[in-house]
């Protein structure tokens, strides 16, 4: 019989030493870079890696709308459709993150995903990706997340309302969930036909039965509000409904749907934060910065920093990922959505989300 005699702690076999000799000559030889980062440029995609996606293609759903479809990294898990995520794009040099809905099906035979983003006036990011982005550019990604998904049993009526890029998470849905919804009603309003995204898909759902769809084309019929909705859709409030689209109009549904006793079958998602109360607004200062400007009470403290070149984290901009915290040194500010008041004393450094705060006064953004 062989005795095995365990190795000493204290003693390294040649393979190891020769290992960690290679490892260190390679950081010295790509300092200040590590040997990870060159990796990185030619597997971004990698296991292991900071999770990334790579753009593989722009389809162009209407005029100012297009869907980006993303092969992510080895690492991305399955998403639940009505779900969205979090990417980072590098625009004019700064880093900047949004939350976009997936609207792709699920297990796509090439791996990848999509969003569906519609450009706004002025908007940096949706118009860079609808516009300008190319294939082969590389983004940071969150995993998938939020609470806009149909139950593990699906109602037996459902009714989705939606406008504008309101429809992106319903798409999600829709796409992956024929078999489980037999009556199911889409009221969908745009200025005018062409301007529905996914417009020609939602029409052959219809054709074939799958979805009983409204089309309102705002520019010729109006705003669409609640009483509008129970007009088109009698049985509404048999139905379970999911919404999604502009604040106003949201709120405008949840007040009825409260008024006749239906709140708990009403599902909301927002794209921008609701806002309930103002404050006096006041002058933000920005410490490490330098820089100090006077903001009203209804402009996010994020905004107003921007506006006047201030760069500072930001994430999904609607109170949701808290990649904006900082922290606020002296002052007031006003959340604005719910008009909670937060203070601070003199070198505090409270964290607030500068997205959602507005200034209640004059306050010291420690950044």
């Amino acid at each position: 019989m062989t005795t095995t005699v365990p190795r000493p702690n204290s003693v390294r076999s040649p393979l190891a030493s020769l290992r960690e000799r290679a490892v260190r000559l390679a950081e010295m030889v790509t300092t200040p870079l590590l040997p990870v980062d060159y990796l990185d440029l030619f597997d971004p995609l990698r296991s292991g890696a900071a999770l990334r996606g790579r753009i593989e293609a722009v389809l162009h759903e209407t005029r100012d709308a297009a869907s980006i479809v993303i092969r992510p990294g080895r690492d991305w898990l399955p998403h639940k459709p009505g779900q969205y995520v979090r990417i980072g794009i590098d625009v004019d040099g700064v880093r900047q993150w949004r939350a976009y809905s997936i609207t792709s099906v699920l297990d796509r035979a090439d791996g990848c995903f999509t969003i569906t983003v519609k450009a706004i006036p002025g908007g940096l990011v949706s118009n860079h990706l609808v516009h300008r982005v190319r294939p082969g550019t590389i983004v940071q990604l969150d995993q998938a997340t939020g609470e806009f998904c149909l139950p593990e049993q699906a109602p037996d009526k459902a009714l989705f309302v939606t406008a504008g890029s309101g429809i992106t998470p319903v798409m999600g849905i829709l796409r992956n969930s024929a078999e489980l919804l037999t009556d199911t009603v889409l009221v969908h309003s745009a200025p005018t036909a062409d301007d529905v995204v996914f417009g020609a898909e939602l029409r052959q759902m219809a054709a074939e039965g799958r979805i009983r769809l409204i089309e309102q084309h705002t520019d010729t019929a109006g705003m669409l509000d609640a009483r509008s909705i129970a007009e088109l859709v009698p049985d509404l409030h048999e139905r379970s409904t999911w919404a999604c689209g502009p604040v106003g109009m949201l709120e405008a549904l949840e007040e009825h749907w409260a008024s006749v006793g239906a709140a708990d079958k009403l599902y909301t998602e927002r794209f921008r934060p609701r806002i309930l109360v103002t404050g006096e607004g006041g002058t933000v200062t920005f410490s490490k910065n330098g820089t100090t400007v006077e903001a009203d009470g209804a402009t996010p403290i994020l905004d107003a920093g921007e506006e006047a070149g201030v760069l500072m984290p930001s994430g999904c901009r609607m109170g949701i990922c808290f990649g904006c915290v900082l922290p606020l040194r002296e002052g007031a500010v006003r959340d604005l959505r719910n008009g909670e008041i937060t203070t601070a004393a003199p070198g505090d450094g409270v964290l607030i989300q500068t997205c959602v705060s507005a200034a209640a006064g004059a306050c010291d953004i420690d950044h």
